[in-house]
């Protein structure tokens, strides 16, 4: 696509059709914007009669907002309920009970079935299974596991006894889990010995071990393992369990513990500007009100719905709209264990065709990812498989590019499903700008409107609004009942990373950089503002592997790590090293470029492995010793140097580290 067409492209408007107004919970712009006029005109009282309409409480709040210690806000705060029950036992005589929760196709293709009730029945035992090994109330266990039935259930069972969780993503590394499992103070551990990905057998327990090998994890007690295969692994003694072994004479019959609506329902990790990862802290009632109501609004889900989101349960996007979301709402979802490259890059397509998916929703760099295969073999494209049930195809974890999106809506979708361009973080809980499919004309490329009770804006360093076609940084004004509360154990570091003093200390800074539109006003996500890249739709800390370089302390003298742009995962990790070695070139070069990659593999996971790695004798810095990034960035998107260098101390640094291995 030319430069061109690329504009003509983020120029069109697609008005949502007939067949996506008919019947949707918020059809035409009419009635988007009475829901908005009615959040401003009382703001409380639209949240409070949403909350009421959509989670079913043990004990009715009173009040709504507690803003007495912004930005420490507290939502529905005197009312209890329990997330598990909102998800399974709200069903019950109700002909959702029967009804299909879950259809898993497992990495080989086999498929099972679960209903409502049977996934009550094993998430009760799971619950009095913790209980056995003393997991009580505010205990915190931390799930390694992967994408399975089981992993569900783990976080189900955590909710219904009042446990908090926090899910690792199964590819982070032993030192990543040791952290995680140390900051949580977690008592237990839910793991398997195995994962399936593309037809392999990858470890899990082993890497558990590893990481309580490391030391720290003085509060640990309990290591529960799902045999996902029958692959033996270390067990040890009077401290692991299989999950036969606890499981074995349990109830199928757990009454779910009520909670108050400000009680932690789960901590999850993500990376920031520095190198330690923040636990992201969600209250259970405003995150479980957010979650129900995005998958009616967003995806308009009815209840002859079959929804897919790709997403693991490792990520945000794996707990809203897969362990809590779509369960809330009654719907039957697909899950599936393995990728979407094998046995070949079909297989996503035969999954919707094979499962009849009517709402489909995953990342722009799997969708790259697949147009590319689609390119290059005919057999694996989206018009080789029956895909006429789908009627909504969304998008999540990075701003998705108008070529993508065509294609998208063009050979996905049919030309006749609303492409659901969402835009939302770890710490909002669940969407806030996104089009809704039955009322928002859909422009490629942009995220377009805030959902009905989100003040987003985009803002100058000072908090005032910018123009229309200006760009900015992006912000919510005011709070809502699914955002972050806190980070754990680190309420000091919340309060500087999200809500500047120099804003006014109560506006949430979401750090991504954004500009509306100068017609309609939409919104356009143009990328992070804090030392944080987005990687195929994962955010890691710049600091976080450059800490990881360094740390190869045999190897590596000094280390900066930028990202740039990269036509499949969205943005490429780019690594400048300084070895305790002279500068190596060739295949020594290549060959210690290898030995880093790996090597960051281990410390993080193999998402943060640096694409290119460049060595140089010294790094760009200032007469001062501060590093020039914005050089290092334009080096490593190949731009020509025209930023003022004179300021530097070492300027025929640049010419070296230009030099690609």
């Amino acid at each position: 696509m030319t430069a061109i067409e690329s504009v003509l492209v983020e120029n069109r408007v697609f008005p949502p059709s007939d067949a996506a107004q008919q019947g949707a919970r918020i059809s035409g712009m009419q009635a988007y914007e009475a829901l908005c006029r009615e959040a401003e005109s009382d703001f409380e009282g639209f949240w409070a009669r949403l909350a009421r309409e959509h989670v079913v409480w043990s004990r009715p709040f009173t009040r709504t907002l507690d803003d007495s210690r912004a930005p420490f806000y507290r939502w529905f705060d005197d009312g209890e309920l329990n997330a598990s029950a909102n998800c399974l036992d709200k069903h019950l005589g109700t002909p959702v009970e029967h009804k299909t929760a879950i259809v898993f196709e497992s990495d080989d293709g086999q498929v099972s079935r679960i209903s409502y009730r049977e996934l009550l029945e094993r998430v009760a035992r799971f619950a009095n299974a913790l209980r056995a090994q003393g997991i009580e109330k505010g205990d915190r266990v931390v799930i390694y596991m992967p994408m399975t039935v089981e992993g569900v259930v783990a976080m189900q069972a955590c909710a219904r006894i009042g446990a908090t969780h926090s899910v690792v993503f199964g590819g982070f590394s032993a030192k990543a889990l040791n952290e995680r499992i140390i900051d949580a103070g977690a008592k237990a551990v839910v793991t398997a010995n195995f994962q399936m990905r593309g037809g392999k057998e990858m470890p899990l327990k082993a890497i558990v071990d590893e990481a309580i090998a490391m030391g720290g994890c003085d509060t640990l007690r309990t290591v529960l393992v799902y045999r996902r295969t029958r692959t033996a692994c270390t067990m040890v003694a009077g401290r692991d369990k299989t999950f036969e072994e606890a499981l074995e004479g349990q109830s199928s019959e757990c009454p779910p513990v009520a909670v108050e609506a400000e009680h932690p329902l789960f901590i999850l990790y993500t990376s920031g500007s520095t190198g330690k990862p923040k636990g992201v802290q969600h209250a259970t009632g405003g995150y479980l009100l957010w979650a129900h109501l995005t998958m009616l609004w967003t995806f308009d889900v009815r209840p002859q719905d079959v929804f897919w989101c790709t997403a693991d349960i490792g990520w945000i996007t794996g707990h809203t709209y897969v362990a809590y979301g779509p369960l809330a709402a009654g719907a039957t979802q697909v899950i599936f264990e393995g990728v979407p490259t094998w046995p070949d890059a079909g297989r996503f397509w035969q999954m919707i065709e094979r499962h009849k998916v009517s709402i489909f929703y995953t990342a722009p760099t799997a969708i790259r990812s697949l147009i590319k295969a689609a390119e290059a073999d005919e057999k694996v494209h989206p018009a080789r498989s029956d895909l006429s049930s789908l009627r909504i195809v969304g998008s999540v974890g990075e701003p998705i590019n108008p070529e993508a999106w065509m294609w998208y809506w063009r050979n996905v979708g049919g030309e006749r499903c609303p492409v659901v361009d969402t835009f939302w973080q770890t710490e909002t809980g669940g969407h806030v700008i996104t089009p809704l499919p039955g009322a928002t004309p859909l422009v490629p490329g942009s995220c377009t409107l805030p959902l009905p009770g989100i003040a987003a804006a985009v803002v100058d360093e000072t908090g005032k609004d910018m123009p229309h076609g200006a760009g900015g940084m992006l912000v919510i004004k005011r709070p809502w009942p699914a955002m972050i509360r806190t980070i754990w154990n680190d309420p000091e570091r919340f309060r500087k990373s999200y809500f500047p003093e120099e804003m006014g200390g109560r506006i949430y800074l979401a750090g991504d950089g954004a500009v509306r539109s100068a017609d309609r006003g939409y919104f356009r996500i143009t990328g992070r503002i804090d030392d944080v890249l987005n990687v195929s739709g994962h955010r890691l800390g710049t600091m976080e592997i450059e800490s990881a370089l360094v740390a190869k302390t045999d190897l590596v003298a000094e280390a900066a790590v930028v990202g740039r742009p990269d036509e499949l995962t969205g943005e490429a990790v780019c690594a400048f090293v300084v070895l305790k070695r002279p500068r190596p070139s060739g295949e020594e070069a290549r060959q210690i470029a290898n030995e880093l990659r790996n090597w960051v593999a281990k410390e993080i996971g193999p998402i943060a492995k640096p694409k290119d790695i460049r060595f140089g004798e010294n790094l760009p810095k200032t007469r001062s010793g501060k590093i020039m990034r914005r050089l290092l960035r334009s080096i490593a998107k190949g731009e020509a140097i025209t930023q003022d260098t004179s300021t530097l101390e070492n300027p025929a640094i640049l010419e070296q580290l230009s030099e690609k291995n």
